[in-house]
């Protein structure tokens, strides 16, 4: 019976076989500004968010918003979300190029773990800045910030070791890309804190899930 079955299966025309349904958390894309993006390219609702990893408020909605957006939003397809960087300090500067490390497959990873693990890096930050001589030059300065502040041992429990941590901190194409949406974020569209949003490039009066949530459509389930 279950060959019967098997083979009169494959007699049916192709259309009416389902395929399964895509997973868009999958696919996460790098857009023209540098942004990350994850989901379905043609979804008809983009949410964009504007991050500084060195915001608690940030590190909140993340860790509040990213699994209902997941499962509810992008997974089915109908919602994008795109991180795009809007830089308050030198310490937020090192923890995005950093968050960078390992092209899109690795970036949403890498940015959850920066915001989970904040409360840890964070007073490590606080202490650098009043105590440590520093480095003049920016490379330098910023490297000098991941390796005596927690974030690079944070990124090498992620599998990046020393030298491919200087080399992401290094590249030109990152630090232009993130000044470059830094610069979008405070002067085009003009966000007044992070986080901040714009859905389907219309500024969203408000920062955290509860305002984000009721601005887009109804959630998928």
């Amino acid at each position: 019976m279950k060959k019967l079955l098997s083979l009169s299966l494959l007699a049916l025309p192709a259309a009416l076989v389902a395929a399964p349904a895509a997973n868009w958390v999958s696919r996460v894309t790098m857009t023209p500004i540098g942004g990350h993006y994850m989901g379905n390219p043609a979804a008809p609702t983009k949410l964009v968010e504007y991050v500084s990893y060195t915001c608690s408020h940030c590190a909140h909605f993340v860790s509040e918003a990213s699994a209902p957006l997941r499962s509810d939003y992008v997974k089915g397809g109908k919602v994008g979300v795109e991180v795009r960087n809007a830089v308050r300090d030198k310490y937020d500067l090192t923890a995005a190029l950093l968050a960078r490390c390992g092209g899109p497959a690795k970036f949403m990873g890498n940015h959850e773990a920066l915001f989970a693990n904040q409360s840890a890096w964070i007073p490590q930050v606080e202490s650098y800045d009043r105590d440590a001589q520093k480095p003049a030059d920016q490379i330098p300065a910023l490297q000098d910030i991941g390796q005596k502040t927690g974030l690079y041992a944070l990124m090498n429990k992620r599998g990046f070791t020393n030298a491919q941590l200087n080399a992401c901190i290094a590249n030109p194409q990152s630090m232009k890309q993130v000044l470059a949406m830094t610069d979008e974020a405070w002067t085009k569209v003009k966000i007044t804190g992070t986080p901040g949003f714009t859905i389907n490039g219309t500024k969203v009066d408000g920062s955290n899930w509860a305002t984000v949530k009721a601005a887009l459509p109804p959630a998928a389930r």
